[in-house]
């Protein structure tokens, strides 16, 4: 069966992938992931610089720009984020949001770094990727208050619960799964998992991270989104074909800069 389906967040630019970043890309359209976002956050400005890079060498890889919740103590140059934000190859802003199980930042330069982003999300007119850690209600207030609605987004590695989900979907956003689907013991988010509308679910690997199973414990890469693919198919108890075109349309209506 010929697979389109899309990882819509994965750290493509970490040094997990020094060695082989190149051939992981090729095993990915290999198994059917034809595109993939990966996430330009991280050590101030590089990252974003890094994420448009990797986009500009491979047809199939698109990129985002921002500064995570756990950067937002450091120093950034706004200007120079808005001008990576209006590449052709960025389709979102972040991954961007509040973190306050990690705390690696004053939450006052979180909640700044956030309210900035998502002014940048509408000024340049493309979704928000938001990280939300012991943080849910506070990152929808903010969302709410700057009226991210006009931009939408998408809650990545999502870990509310179905009724937050659906709160999210009254503003535009999808919420969007890992591996962590497949893991033995995660049967709470597997409940939540069933309950939200497949139209507003997307899949993710967050790689080199959260690798599902049957690979657990390894490095995770953009092509094992096929097996969370294969889970969520389960778990609503459709086909792996279904599933792998309806999150691909959802991917392709959020990210409308993707092609």
């Amino acid at each position: 069966m010929s697979l389109d389906l899309i990882d819509s967040h994965c750290h493509l630019d970490m040094e997990a992938f020094d060695s082989d970043r190149d051939a992981c890309v090729e095993r990915a359209l290999s198994a059917g992931v034809t595109r993939m976002i990966t996430i330009g956050t991280g050590s101030g400005i590089k990252g974003a610089h890094n994420a448009i890079e990797l986009s500009e060498r491979h047809e199939s890889v698109w990129a985002t720009v921002g500064v995570h919740p756990h950067c937002a103590g450091s120093p950034y140059d706004l200007s120079e984020l808005r001008r990576l934000a209006a590449h052709p190859k960025v389709v979102g802003i972040g991954e961007t949001g509040l973190d306050f199980y990690r705390d690696w930042a004053p939450a006052d330069r979180q909640y700044e770094t956030f309210e900035a982003q998502i002014a940048l999300a509408k000024e340049v007119k493309k979704p928000l990727v938001i990280h939300s850690r012991n943080a849910g209600e506070e990152c929808l207030k903010v969302l709410l208050d700057n009226n991210a609605r006009d931009v939408s987004g998408v809650f990545h590695c999502f870990a509310e619960n179905a009724a937050f989900a659906a709160r999210l979907s009254e503003i535009g956003f999808y919420v969007s799964f890992p591996g962590q689907i497949t893991f033995k013991k995660a049967d709470e988010v597997r409940d939540v998992c069933r309950q939200v509308p497949l139209e507003r679910i997307l899949v993710e690997t967050d790689a080199p991270f959260l690798a599902p199973e049957p690979n657990r414990g390894k490095r995770c890469e953009p092509s094992f989104v096929v097996d969370t693919a294969r889970k969520l198919a389960e778990i609503k108890g459709v086909s792996l074909g279904e599933i792998a075109a309806i999150t691909t349309q959802n991917a392709l209506r959020l990210f409308s800069h993707m092609r």
